[in-house]
């Protein structure tokens, strides 16, 4: 297996720390709204990560944290009118509850920021007491930046070249621009926690350092997390981490592409920001993750009704095939009929969770157990338990075919009445040799998923799920 290391930026051996286990830390959301697209993405790449881990054999931990206290929180708990614990309580039900609807598994530990305060401080005072961090004037805690030498490696930056007030906060207290806080001194009546520094509480990056640490130890297989992540977050992590334990902090750095909305950057200006609540309101979940896990998880994924159409056409291909075959569960993984489709699967998944590739051999397995369900049923029934177990390592073909195609035909939204009349302004249409309104009412019914077919006899229709 190999695996893309954002830090050495190239496919490396895996090799875990602890033969048969793999012990890996991804950063997880900030609880002050509802989680967007973005946030489904990493969910969904590293549960796929995590799934086929186990399905190789590896005995995985996998944690994700929640920062339940920041800046953010703080802010829309006093616009709400209501206790941070309130906020971050239901925000992390709404998360649970999204997660769940995209069938994303739960991590094995879900450690809370509130719940590693005196984790976080002691590695503060460790830092303190090795020369890495400050006590300012105002009761802030801050990281020399300049004092770790290797300050930058993650993402191949020169400490000169981060110029003040560009990239990095400009404080009178700091004795460096690039130095960031570790502990923020409590306004008052602001939330807060006792420390030798006063009241206060944690910075962000300390958080992740602290939690990682302790539910993994001090150096552990995988750390991975959105692309917005790497600077200054991740940097700042690996700073603390090894400057505190004097050890390798991770051995293998993950990151997930972005997310575009109709070839833009998502963003609330624009007007194209979308929660996941959002979209699941509009889209059955399976066809939303069809098209979170069909682009590989590194590279960016535009999201755009015709992607979604795409999406639904590609399960619908899968579901359609596997229509009226009875997959037993006791049907062997090594048939002669399903080795090779394992071997393919697994030599994509190996080469750095290469989901597209996996894909692709699933859609020659639905086409093969198309031709084998007029052939030869027990060939049939070995192949579709094979295509289930292989999709199940993608977190998908998990309804039961009739569900999903009759929800994909009651996406039409037209009657048979109106679908005839469609096409009888389109023959009207080719009679007067207006074959732009011609293409145009068939591009009509194709974006409602009814295929229209042309032959001599005339014109007749299907329905192909979008």
């Amino acid at each position: 297996m190999h695996i893309y290391n954002t830090l050495t930026r190239r496919k490396e051996p895996f090799t875990p720390l602890v033969p048969g286990k793999v012990s890996m830390y991804v950063c997880g959301m900030t609880v002050y709204d509802y989680c967007h697209l973005g946030h489904a993405r990493v969910m969904v790449s590293f549960d796929v990560i995590t799934r086929y881990l186990r399905h190789r054999g590896f005995d995985v931990t996998y944690v994700r944290n929640i920062t339940d206290i920041d800046d953010k929180i703080l802010k829309r708990a006093e616009e709400n009118g209501e206790a941070i614990s309130v906020l971050t309580e239901r925000m992390i039900q709404a998360m649970h509850e999204d997660e769940a609807r995209l069938s994303v598994l739960p991590p094995s530990l879900e450690p809370r920021a509130t719940g590693h305060i005196d984790d976080i401080i002691t590695m503060i005072e460790t830092l303190i007491e090795k020369g890495f961090a400050y006590a300012a004037s105002n009761g802030d805690v801050y990281y020399r930046v300049r004092k770790f030498a290797d300050y930058g490696k993650l993402n191949n930056r020169q400490l000169d070249d981060m110029r003040s007030g560009a990239r990095v906060e400009v404080d009178i207290h700091k004795e460096d621009p690039l130095d960031f806080v570790l502990w923020k001194a409590a306004k008052p009546g602001e939330a807060s926690w006792s420390s030798p520094w006063g009241d206060g509480r944690p910075g962000w990056h300390i958080e992740c350092s602290a939690m990682s640490t302790c539910c993994l130890g001090d150096t552990f297989d995988i750390h991975g997390g959105g692309p917005d992540l790497t600077f200054p977050h991740h940097e700042n992590e690996i700073a603390q981490s090894e400057a505190a334990t004097g050890k390798t902090y991770v051995n293998t750095w993950m990151h997930a592409g972005a997310v575009r909305v109709n070839q833009e950057k998502m963003s609330k200006s624009l007007g194209n920001f979308f929660t996941i609540r959002d979209v699941l309101a509009e889209h059955d979940p399976e066809v939303v993750r069809y098209l979170l896990v069909a682009s590989h998880y590194r590279s960016p994924i535009n999201y755009s009704v015709d992607s979604l159409h795409e999406a639904r056409k590609s399960l619908t291909r899968f579901y359609t095939a596997l229509e009226g075959v009875q997959a037993s569960s006791s049907v062997p993984s090594d048939t002669s009929e399903t080795a090779g489709y394992a071997e393919r699967f697994a030599t994509a998944m190996d080469d750095d969770f290469n989901t597209p590739e996996a894909l692709a051999v699933l859609f020659d397995l639905a086409r093969d157990l198309n031709r084998a369900k007029s052939e030869s049923p027990e060939k049939a029934q070995h192949l579709a338990a094979e295509l289930k177990r292989l999709a199940n390592v993608l977190g998908l073909l998990q309804q039961a075919p009739p569900t999903f195609l009759k929800g994909a035909q009651q996406q039409v939204a037209l009657s048979d009445a109106e679908i005839e009349a469609k096409i009888a302004q389109r023959k009207e249409a080719k009679a007067s040799k207006d074959f732009a309104q011609a293409d145009a009412i068939r591009d009509e019914l194709a974006s409602m998923g009814i295929i229209l077919k042309d032959s001599r006899e005339g014109t007749t229709w299907v329905i192909e799920a979008l």
